[in-house]
C-alpha cells in the first residue's frame, strides 16, 4: 500500500468516535485502493472472522489526442499543490476545526481539489528498457473536507480517498482513468456518503474532461 507521506500523516482518534476534526484527520490519512469482490461472506481465521466483500467498480477512462505532457500540465494547473510538509504542520497544530478548514481551503485549486502526491511509474519502466516510453503517472488527488464527510458516514471510505487518477500514453492516445467513488461506496448503503461521493465524482470527471480536451 502506498504511503501518502508526511503531508497526510495526521493523527487518528483511538477513542472510537469520529468528531468533525478527527473525521478529517482520518480522511487525510486515507489511501487510494480498490477491493476485489464477491458476495459478502465471513471466513473463520482462528478465533476471528475475516469479512470479504466484493465491490463492483465503475472505471471511467477518457482518451486524449493531446501530448502526454500537456495533459499532465492541465491536471496540475487545475488542482492545488501545497507544500505537504508545511500543510502537515499547519493542520496538526490547528487549534480548532475552523482553523483546520482554513488551512485546507488555502491548499485547494480552482477545482476544489489538491495534489497529495504523484508517482512516475513510467520512469521506472523506461529506466529498465532504456526507451523513451511508456509515460505513466499516477496522481493522488482529493479534498480533505470532502473525504471527511464520506468517512463520517462510512469509515471504509478512508480506504479509497484521496483518489487515484492514472495518466498513461498508449498507441491510440493518452488515457486518463479513474475508479468512481460512488461505485466503491455503493455496497455500504449510506445515502449520505453516496451523495458526497457523487459530488466528488463530478469534480474528478470534470477535471479529466478538461485535461483531455
Amino acid at each position: 500500500m502506498d504511503k501518502l507521506g508526511a503531508g497526510t500523516a495526521l493523527l487518528i482518534s483511538r477513542k472510537g468516535g469520529i468528531s468533525r476534526c478527527n473525521g478529517l484527520k482520518i480522511a487525510l490519512a486515507a489511501l487510494a485502493i480498490s477491493l476485489p469482490s464477491t458476495l459478502s461472506e465471513a471466513t473463520s481465521i482462528g478465533n476471528k472472522n475475516m469479512i470479504m466483500k466484493k465491490v463492483e467498480i465503475e472505471r471511467v477512462s477518457l482518451t486524449s489526442s493531446k501530448p502526454f505532457d500537456a495533459v499532465v500540465a492541465s491536471i496540475k494547473a487545475a488542482v492545488g499543490q501545497p507544500d505537504m510538509a508545511k500543510f502537515r504542520q499547519t493542520t496538526m497544530t490547528a487549534q480548532s476545526f475552523a482553523e483546520l478548514e482554513r488551512a485546507v481551503q488555502e491548499g485547494l485549486g480552482r477545482t476544489g481539489l489538491m495534489l497529495f502526491m504523484e508517482f512516475d511509474l513510467g520512469a521506472i519502466l523506461r529506466r529498465e528498457s532504456g526507451l523513451e516510453t511508456p509515460k505513466i503517472i499516477r496522481f493522488v488527488i482529493g479534498n480533505p473536507l470532502i473525504m471527511k464527510e464520506m468517512v463520517k458516514h462510512v469509515h471504509d471510505a478512508g480506504s479509497y480517498a484521496p483518489v487515484t487518477i492514472l495518466v498513461d500514453e498508449r498507441r491510440d492516445g493518452v488515457h486518463l482513468s479513474y475508479d468512481k467513488m460512488a461505485s466503491l461506496l455503493a455496497p455500504y448503503g449510506s445515502p449520505e456518503a453516496l451523495r458526497v461521493a457523487r459530488e466528488l465524482d463530478t469534480k474528478i470527471e470534470s477535471l479529466l474532461r478538461d485535461a483531455a480536451s
